[in-house]
């Protein structure tokens, strides 16, 4: 079996690991398997045609060049000189909501994988020394997410700032590191100890979507506990400081580097030093039960829900043929049940319904309230977009993606009625309850003026989706594998993305035109016709 360089080095630490209790021959063993499993190419069906890859080749690793151009974001602030506090906070603040998304998206379906326990389980091997395993596999991944994300940040503090700032920024990283898998850990703990079965899953979903506004939100909130006054940052320290992790890694740079001993900005540090070792530690305590707890997410209740008709309403008026319906059920049922294809889009979900808010929220700091409710700031529900070409593309996927040898078999007259099966039921399932939830707060804050307006926008995202398609060229729909996903797949919706952009461009302009917003209404209605009818063809 090939040795890794990473087991290499957890070896100087044989002795630590071994005296915490846990047997380091087996431990190595297992994460020797897990990183050679992740290096096998993972046939899948339909993609073999311009998709060659080599037999020991980890998707991940060769991609990490995505994140060292994310890393290029933080640069800007390590440049700024002394004020420490305030652009280590923001600097931490970008670090940890790259790796935390990474981390909710990717990462989170390996903390709560249980495929290898009717393997291990029946080995005379210890739960703690698996869930031990478990959770290095993960830091394995994140050394290497960060090491590619902040690599050239180190080097640029290093030559501009100093040794001193670099030993505190790279010890920041580690710590925060540690932050962010047991927090991610441990939440999931606690959530096991309360719910068992489907109602679990369900919970974990919603909790990714949670942590993925958590994160948007408090994104602004660190950047507005600064104020800017002739260009000089003012901090002014408050009691609520505490509860922002990104402000524990930034303030031992203000304390150390800066000489600053307010108490606050000593506490904030001791919190940063010592909450993370803290919170290992009782990580470390509750890893059998915990891993005890996740054979929960195997069982399934007794109960059968009855099913929602809601959609199927929609499903007959939407689709006419019954080829269409039945792909409309059968991707209704899939994005329903696929547990990792919801981890890895809810959160998405949650940036859609949060963004539009981010940018209300900063209007009102530039302005008045009333001015901005005569304005036309509800033109941001356009941001809610981003959802789209995500989910599409992550509509190729799936966990039994196996089973698509189903599409060879069945008696289907076009493909194209698998693609708007599909999408429509994406349409309807996801993205339609998002939408009228935005709506209503919106209509609620700018009036009913705007519910022409909002007929508008949703047209062009039945529109938008159609266009997105162009991101499931070549398959089919829940037909490949997760393991297949690369993540520089990412950069295939960006151009995507300046569609949005158009669609905002034409509705402002719209605005502009005595009786625009109607005639625009009946241009899209006819166009969003046209392309459902003709765009989606046969492959």
């Amino acid at each position: 079996m090939k040795e890794f360089r990473t087991l290499l080095f957890l070896d100087w630490f044989r002795v630590l690991i071994t005296r915490l209790g846990f047997d380091y021959r087996l431990l190595r063993r297992i994460l020797q398997v897990k990183l050679t499993m992740d290096q096998r190419r993972v046939p899948t069906i339909f993609q073999q045609q311009g998709r060659k890859q080599g037999k020991d080749e980890n998707r991940f690793i060769k991609s990490l060049w995505v994140y060292a151009l994310f890393g290029l974001f933080v640069i800007p602030f390590i440049l700024m000189g002394d004020q420490y506090i305030f652009q280590m906070s923001i600097t931490f603040t970008v670090l940890i909501f790259i790796v935390m998304t990474s981390m909710i998206s990717d990462f989170s379906v390996v903390i709560l994988d249980i495929r290898d326990h009717t393997i291990l389980f029946t080995k005379p091997v210890e739960r703690k020394t698996i869930s031990l395993a478990k959770t290095l596999h993960v830091f394995i991944y994140l050394f290497f997410l960060t090491g590619s994300l902040t690599a050239i940040p180190l080097i640029v503090g290093l030559i501009n700032q100093g040794f001193v700032f670099f030993l505190l920024f790279l010890a920041g990283i580690i710590l925060m590191n540690i932050f962010i898998v047991v927090f991610t850990a441990m939440l999931y703990y606690f959530i096991l100890q309360y719910f068992d079965g489907e109602k679990l899953k369900d919970i974990i979903n919603y909790v990714q979507i949670g942590l993925s506004i958590g994160l948007a939100v408090g994104y602004q909130i660190v950047a507005r506990s600064f104020e800017f006054v002739d260009l000089t940052v003012s901090f002014t320290p408050e009691w609520w400081n505490v509860f922002l992790p990104p402000m524990w890694f930034g303030a031992p740079f203000e304390w150390l580097l800066n000489g600053n001993h307010q108490s606050l900005i000593l506490i904030l540090s001791g919190i940063g030093i010592l909450f993370p070792f803290l919170a290992l530690m009782v990580y470390v305590k509750a890893l059998p039960t915990f891993e005890k707890n996740l054979q929960k997410l195997s069982s399934h209740d007794g109960k059968k829900k009855k099913a929602f008709r809601f959609g199927d309403g929609f499903m007959k008026v939407l689709s006419k043929s019954n080829e269409e319906r039945a792909f409309y059920r059968f991707a209704q049922y899939m994005m329903k049940n696929e547990r990792e294809f919801k981890l890895k889009v809810y959160p998405a979900l949650g940036f859609a319904i949060i963004m539009p808010f981010i940018f209300i929220f900063n209007g009102l700091m530039d302005g008045s309230r009333e001015d901005l409710l005569t304005s036309s700031m509800y033109l941001s529900i356009y941001s809610s977009f981003i959802v789209i070409p995500t989910v599409v593309m992550m509509l190729s996927y799936s966990g039994k993606y196996k089973g698509s040898w189903v599409y060879k078999v069945a008696p289907v007259k076009s493909r194209a009625s698998i693609y708007k099966g599909t999408l429509k039921a994406f349409l309807v399932k996801l993205f339609l309850p998002l939408y009228a939830l935005l709506s209503m707060v919106f209509i609620y804050l700018f009036g009913i003026r705007i519910i022409p307006e909002i007929i508008v926008v949703f047209i062009s995202a039945c529109i938008f989706t159609v266009i997105c398609l162009g991101l499931m060229r070549g398959t089919l729909p829940f037909s490949e594998s997760f393991e297949g996903i690369q993540q520089s797949d990412s950069w295939k919706v960006l151009p995507f993305y300046l569609v949005v952009g158009v669609f905002f461009g034409l509705h402002y302009l719209a605005l502009k035109i005595p009786l625009g917003i109607p005639g625009y209404l009946a241009i899209l209605f006819v166009v969003n016709l046209i392309l459902w009818k003709t765009a989606i063809k046969d492959e």
